[in-house]
């Protein structure tokens, strides 16, 4: 292909992204197809000649959008957002277009001091101190692919920076994201290494049980290393207690992570910083951009305090991958801070998006969401046939119908919901507290980049025309 060519194709590739954008809100929110029904549309083989590209680009709306489920479309309100704004999208096309493979400073060195820099940017805008920038030896940011890889980092670098690796016990809250018990598994863990600590009434981790376990475990012989704290569980968006888990995993020589996946964008916004405070005696902290903050899939910030720990884990330097400005020890590997070896030129999409909203953009993007959030929340209060399932947590609403304590007529509404294909809500089970079993309920999450409040009240209409039929 000519860079003529390439050009010409590349203007009708754009053009067909952008008409995507407009129209997105037109397409049924989840994919109706059935199993293997993309996979019977594709041929047996590989084509053996060149297709031409009108077929190919053809084959995006035959093919693939049946099967596409719109992540995009303002009326998603499941799971929680994955934004994709023109800005990261264009970041996307450029890194994509440069081909850079970052794992070395000297093997692109604007992909590294760019990210640096940049992640520094983020952390002063979310309300890190000092302490977690770059600008402090031993410190400093990373881009991961997800947060579950940042806190498989984090929980290797743990275990690397204990005295003993006989015995490690790691914490949890029981409300924890999967991606914690994932971590333990693929380091080896012994099975129930990992304590799941139980939350009190607001789905948070229960500071006094965290000490409990930790001594009961020190008093066995077993060695504390890792305690991983969460602000906005994915049930309800809960936030552990960071003030006092703080100095209980610090006293017991533990790394403490925080996993701020979701809520770590509302940071942004002064007033919701609140579930910050103690956010100091982290070791690590991390939270997705690819989340809430307008940056497409994947882009996951990570900053450690304790860079000399995860580097230490993760450094094999065969002699091939040797420099001199790697040797001189002046320079920044991002691959010794990661799983891989390689990386991409991530950072660009990030910073195309802080630079064009700016921070008083992104926080506008933010409270508009919840806003939106707090509206759905009115509407569920004020109708005696629904209830909160739990407190709203920023742009999440769980809710569930009333006098349903099986959960079955609350589920049988959310398919209905997502079958007629206006909307697409996910649900979660919660723990009761005087029951001890757990109840459905249905997850609303405000986040989509082009939400408004029309798509909320057309979706609070699409559950009240479900229940009324």
């Amino acid at each position: 292909m000519t860079p003529e060519e390439f050009r010409l194709l590349g203007h009708r590739v754009v053009d067909w992204v952008a008409r995507y954008m407009e129209r997105v809100d037109e397409f049924p929110v989840r994919s109706p197809v059935e199993p293997g029904a993309i996979a019977a549309m594709l041929p047996d083989e590989a084509p053996e000649t060149p297709e031409g590209w009108d077929e190919i680009l053809a084959d995006l709306d035959h093919v693939i959008m049946p099967g596409v489920t719109h992540w995009q479309s303002p009326s998603f309100f499941a799971y929680f957002p994955c934004n994709a704004s023109g800005a990261s999208i264009l970041g996307e096309l450029v890194s994509a277009g440069l081909g850079v493979q970052g794992m070395l400073w000297s093997t692109s060195p604007a992909c590294t001091e760019l990210e640096t820099v940049t992640l520094d940017w983020l952390a002063r805008l979310i309300g890190l101190s000092e302490s977690f920038r770059s600008s402090t030896p031993n410190a400093g940011g990373v881009i991961q692919g997800t947060a579950s890889e940042a806190a498989l980092v984090a929980m290797i670098a743990a275990r690397g920076r204990a005295a003993s690796h006989d015995s490690l016990t790691a914490y949890t809250s029981d409300q924890a994201h999967s991606s914690i018990l994932k971590a333990a598994n693929i380091m080896g863990l012994a099975p129930g290494a990992l304590r799941m600590i139980p939350t009190d009434a607001q789905m948070r981790m229960d500071p006094v049980a965290l000490k409990r376990a930790i001594d009961e475990d020190v008093a066995a012989g077993m060695k504390p290393f890792f305690v991983s704290a969460t602000l906005g569980t994915t049930s309800t968006g809960a936030f552990d207690p960071l003030e006092a888990i703080g100095p209980i995993a610090t006293g017991a020589g533990c790394w403490l992570h925080v996993d701020a996946a979701w809520a770590g964008s509302a940071f942004v916004c002064p007033e919701f910083r609140g579930p910050m405070a103690g956010v100091d005696h982290a070791d690590s902290y991390n939270f997705n951009p690819h989340k809430w903050l307008l940056t497409s899939f994947d882009c996951s910030a990570l900053w450690t305090r304790d860079r000399a720990a995860l580097v230490g884990a993760l450094s094999v330097t065969p002699e091939y991958l040797r420099n001199p400005a790697s040797e001189a020890g002046a320079v920044i590997d991002y691959r010794n801070w990661q799983i891989p070896l390689g990386r991409r030129f991530r950072a660009i999409k990030l910073w195309f998006v802080l630079r064009s909203f700016g921070a008083e953009g992104l926080r506008a993007h933010i409270r508009k969401h919840v806003e939106l959030a707090e509206w759905f929340e009115a509407q569920v209060v004020a109708d005696d046939r629904f209830e909160l399932a739990a407190p709203r947590s920023l742009a999440l609403v769980c809710f569930r119908l009333a006098d349903d304590p099986g959960g079955e007529r609350t589920k049988a509404l959310l398919e209905r919901v997502n079958a007629h294909g206006e909307l697409f809500c996910s649900h979660t089970t919660i723990p009761d507290r005087e029951t001890g079993k757990s109840r459905y309920a249905i997850r609303f999450a405000v986040g989509a980049v082009g939400t408004e409040r029309s798509h909320v009240e057309r979706a609070w209409g699409g559950f009240l025309k479900q229940l009324d039929g």
